[in-house]
């Protein structure tokens, strides 16, 4: 016979509802080892039916290691912002931040494979797995980027509007006392919100591909006010628009967010000069939740029915 009190040991190791974990327990002939198994399976299936939906809500989220030596940040998505906003969607999506901190050095798919720290077995895929069941809504671990400063230098956090969008980036000095040095951390705050507000795709002009140049100086000499002036002015004309076009996407270049008449590269020399060191930007991330993911278009009244499937 099945007791209450093994129903309620298997529900709170699996998280699994009250019915699953009694059916599961009479399947099991009340072996709890062999019930979680039979969990894990249904769960298995019940995963792969939601595997299809489309997941762009969610939450981007980074950490930082203590000497702030390591970073990440990563994008963990969701059905539904009903669901985003909850209490166990934002306990996962912190667990597999915290993971992705000690464990995502060499990326995604192994950080995937690797035994997941907050569950008693199986993968951090499993884990996931185990959760969809449980909150009922597809959901996974899109991306991460982990950075990983040997020497001088830390990285900087940043995560805006709630975690539609997160920021890391890495700084360069010589002097380790310059990570202290109150300029220099509000610094990595203004430059990790600055990346956040404006966007940017490189550090400096130099970073910028060729490829991409030669390309902006196509589509600029093609355009039609040009066509009627001579050869020499319009080459000048075209590399003074490529130049201005593309210091739009460089950080270094930018106007600072603070002090429009300020470029981000000014206020870098002053902080430079005030912590008498030699700072720079070696590198940095940013991402905007659901990018590139085609969102289907929900109601309110949608989301709250989605979590009865």
């Amino acid at each position: 016979m099945i007791t209450a009190a093994q129903v309620k040991e298997l529900r709170e190791r699996s998280g699994a509802g009250m019915m699953d974990a009694k059916n599961a327990l009479v399947e099991a002939e009340g072996d709890m080892d062999k019930a979680m198994e039979v969990l894990r399976q249904k769960g298995l299936a019940t995963a792969a039916k939601k595997s299809g939906r489309t997941a762009a809500e969610g939450q981007v989220c980074a950490a930082l290691s203590p000497d702030a030596q390591q970073g990440v940040v990563v994008e963990v998505n969701c059905e539904t912002d009903f669901v985003a906003k909850g209490d166990p969607f934002t306990e996962l999506a912190q667990q597999l931040t915290e993971q992705a901190l000690t464990d995502g050095a060499d990326g995604l798919e192994s950080l995937l494979a690797k035994p997941a720290t907050t569950a008693p077995s199986g993968s951090v895929r499993d884990f996931i797995t185990e959760k969809i069941v449980q909150i009922k809504e597809n959901m996974s671990l899109r991306r991460l980027s982990h950075y990983s400063v040997s020497g001088t230098g830390s990285v900087a956090k940043y995560i805006h509007t709630g975690g539609k969008i997160g920021v890391l980036t890495e700084f360069g000095y010589t002097n380790a006392a310059t990570k202290g040095h109150d300029a220099f951390v509000q610094l990595s705050k203004d430059i990790c919100m600055q990346i956040a507000s404006f966007g940017a795709e490189f550090v400096t002009m130099d970073e910028i591909p060729a490829d991409v140049i030669a390309e902006e100086t196509r589509i600029e000499m093609g355009k039609e006010d040009l066509q009627n002036k001579p050869e020499n002015i319009r080459e000048n004309i075209v590399k003074g628009r490529v130049q201005k076009q593309l210091a739009q996407k460089v950080l270094l270049e930018q106007p600072f967010v603070k002090d429009p008449s300020l470029t981000v590269k000014d206020y870098l020399a002053t902080v430079s000069k005030t912590t008498g060191d030699t700072l720079s930007v070696s590198r940095f991330t940013r991402y905007t939740l659901g990018e590139g993911i085609e969102k289907e278009v929900t109601d309110f009244a949608a989301e709250v029915m989605a979590q009865l499937r």
